[in-house]
């Protein structure tokens, strides 16, 4: 989510991590969450307190089936508190079981909204910049939120992301709360022609415009304090052939668009060798942009 510029209204996929949800009709009205893996105990299996039963249930309501019974299992397997969009991984996957358990043939993006209620839960803000792209694939812009507006933006097949996730604590709450709620002009001007020309340089596949686009003067500054040796470790990824280098949502993840998968692994490796030598624990992941979005396995 973010996109570094793009607050709240850009998001991309990925091919890992990622959660997996298996969803079974049983004869006893009412969702039951059977069993959640991954997640450390800190997963609710009350289903009116977890956000992969809410959003299933308001898109039951919404389509006249709000008594049927179902039996969800979670697997976990993009990390909780990441700044990845762990919640939203969990919350699309339950979404699209249910419309392929229902034999609903509609756009994916139809779920959007049920999507967002479960975002709502997780973090007291409705927002779609993770759930979007998450059942959508690819990249997605939020053009506007009131009317929902989302546009899917193309990107040049040879990106590449390379994904650490150092093992410090960035509650999603907490990184909004430090956020500013006024910015000055000048800002305001350099973020908008930032957006402005990473949207270009995705329709013109132009990378390097990609890269120098990548640059945050509102969010950024502030949510950085919470991720030790961010600009170190930026340092050290732009030096190793990072396009550009990013906190991933609210952090505590960072990510580095590159043009190869080689180069992707290198950074990766550096970074996490950094973190080591300041005992920092991480765990990384290196993908190419995922276009499919969920899928039945």
């Amino acid at each position: 989510a973010n996109v570094v510029c793009g607050f709240d209204v850009l998001g991309f996929a990925v091919n890992e991590p990622g959660d997996e949800v298996v969803m079974r009709v049983t004869d006893k009205p009412g969702i039951v969450i059977s069993k959640i893996t991954g997640d450390d105990g800190r997963l609710p299996l009350d289903p009116a307190k977890n956000t992969v039963s809410v959003s299933v249930q308001h898109y039951l309501d919404s389509i006249g089936r709000g008594d049927i019974g179902l039996d969800i299992e979670l697997h976990k397997k993009m990390p909780i508190g990441s700044g990845l969009g762990s919640s939203s991984a969990s919350t699309v996957a339950g979404l699209f079981a249910i419309k392929t358990l229902m034999g609903d043939t509609t756009d994916v993006a139809t779920l959007l909204p049920f999507a967002m209620k479960g975002e709502e839960m997780a973090c007291g803000h409705g927002h779609a910049d993770n759930v979007a792209p998450a059942l959508m694939g690819g990249f997605v812009l939020i053009r506007s939120y009131e009317p929902l507006d989302v546009v899917r933006l193309p990107h040049p097949k040879d990106l590449w992301c390379a994904i650490v996730f150092p093992d410090v604590d960035v509650p999603t709450r907490e990184a909004r709360q430090i956020i500013r709620n006024k910015i000055n002009m000048k800002d305001a001007v350099t973020q908008w022609g930032n957006i402005a020309g990473l949207v270009s340089g995705l329709f013109m596949q132009d990378i390097d415009l990609i890269g120098r686009s990548m640059q945050d003067v509102l969010v950024e500054p502030v949510r950085s304090m919470l991720i030790p040796d961010f600009y170190k470790m930026r340092e050290i990824a732009m030096s190793s052939g990072a396009v550009s280098f990013g906190i991933s949502g609210s952090g505590p993840s960072v990510f580095a668009f590159t043009r190869d998968e080689e180069t992707a692994k290198v950074i990766t490796q550096k970074l996490q060798q950094h973190l080591t030598g300041i005992k920092i624990g991480s765990n990384a992941y290196v993908s190419t942009i995922n276009d499919a979005g969920p899928r039945v396995i």
